[in-house]
């Protein structure tokens, strides 16, 4: 059997779709898993592979948005067009992070508490993370215009992508280097925790929650995904080719080693120190193991199975944003599938496979439609010419 030739990143929608997987798992072990099958190894194992979903997200948030900036950029598009564009994607992301907690809040209405409409969950913050990307792109774009009009010699598009990248790192470096403060000594007390959560997780309970995904640290990653695709999108990058995403895994594994040395030295900077939550270090090591990910990803959709026939993980990836806001409802609220907290691993397993198995079909769904839709389109756009 031949592949069918794939697009040269389609190993991205596969990351995306391996990142809706380990998400579906995760979830639904911790709604559905009860008694002594809490306490497992296989439960434990199950939760680490759920620290990988949000990560992923995020990061691939990040490409997916310097993919659409070089487009803008090489259409010549004006910082003010392009910052209009991608601005305005965020927002709308955000919107719907908020429309999805007030559809929460009125499915379970009687007994969800008022403060989990303003429950910062991953969709608002990939939302405001690319509004912030926006803004970042607008300020290097415009600065970079105004200080170098016209120059000759380097290309329009790869200046401004070396900037952009110059700024993405350096940004991701600030957010996961003050986060540790932000969470503790540097605590922004003054605002209502409304906006504080949005800082530090705080929500409603004068304690930031590490189960939640406020913009510090979790922005950090969309920014660290923004550099990559800069430089991924770059010539040498595509000269490259495969070595490239070789190389990206060998600095990954390079980053996971400087940060378990740096872990190790006895300076301390932060009066609080959590590794685990807060810790630039552990940013990091997630980011090496990103990276690491990425050429995994790349293998198996160029040289392994990824590409022969139908992939369910490039489908979902497809479709994320459906299969995750529906897959909720049917995991942990009203309409649970199971019991909450009463199942064994067999049982949990079976659910879990029946919820794979179901946000798959409506994601073929999704897809058929929006196809179906697409011809439609262009049939009524033909008939219209014709006449």
């Amino acid at each position: 059997m031949v592949p069918s030739a794939p697009s040269r990143l389609v190993y991205i929608d596969w990351l995306r779709g391996l990142a809706c997987v380990l998400m579906f798992q995760t979830h639904c072990y911790d709604a559905w898993l009860g008694g002594a099958a809490r306490s497992t190894k296989f439960a434990m194992w199950s939760q680490l592979g759920g620290t990988f979903p949000a990560p992923l997200f995020l990061f691939l948030a990040g490409i997916s948005f310097a993919i659409v900036t070089r487009k803008l950029v090489q259409k010549g598009l004006t910082p003010n067009q392009i910052a209009q564009t991608t601005i305005k994607r965020g927002a709308q992301i955000f919107a719907l992070g908020l429309l999805f907690r007030v559809q929460e809040f009125v499915i379970s209405f009687g007994w969800a508490p008022w403060s989990d409409l303003f429950r910062v969950d991953i969709l608002n913050t990939i939302g405001v993370s690319m509004m912030l990307m926006g803004v970042m792109c607008w300020v290097v774009l415009a600065f970079g215009n105004a200080q170098h009009p016209n120059q000759g010699g380097m290309r329009e598009d790869d200046r401004c992508s070396i900037c952009l990248l110059g700024a993405a790192v350096l940004l991701a470096a600030i957010i996961a280097g003050v986060t540790p403060w932000l969470w503790t000594t540097w605590r922004p007390r003054f605002l209502p925790w409304e906006l504080e959560t949005y800082i530090n997780g705080v929500h409603n309970l004068d304690k930031p929650q590490p189960w939640l995904f406020p913009i510090f640290p979790w922005a950090a990653f969309a920014f660290a995904g923004l550099a990559f695709g800069f430089l991924l999108l770059s010539d040498p990058a595509k000269k490259l080719g495969a070595w490239f995403v070789g190389l990206a895994a060998v600095a990954g594994v390079a980053l996971i080693y400087i940060a378990k040395f740096l872990d190790s030295r006895p300076f301390e900077l932060y009066p609080v120190y959590d590794f685990w939550h807060t810790s630039p270090n552990f940013f990091l090591i997630r980011v090496g193991l990103l990276l690491v990910l990425v050429l995994i990803a790349y293998a198996w959709c160029r040289w392994g199975l990824g590409q022969y026939g139908f992939s369910p993980l490039i489908q979902l990836g497809n479709t994320s944003l459906l299969v995750y806001w529906v897959h909720i409802e049917f995991v942990y609220g009203r309409f649970s599938i199971l019991p909450r907290r009463s199942a064994s691993v067999l049982g949990a397993s079976k659910g879990l496979l029946i919820i794979f198995l179901s946000m798959l079909v409506l994601s073929l769904l999704r897809t058929k439609f929006k196809a179906d839709g697409t011809h439609r389109f262009a049939f009524r756009q033909r008939i219209s010419r014709a006449t």
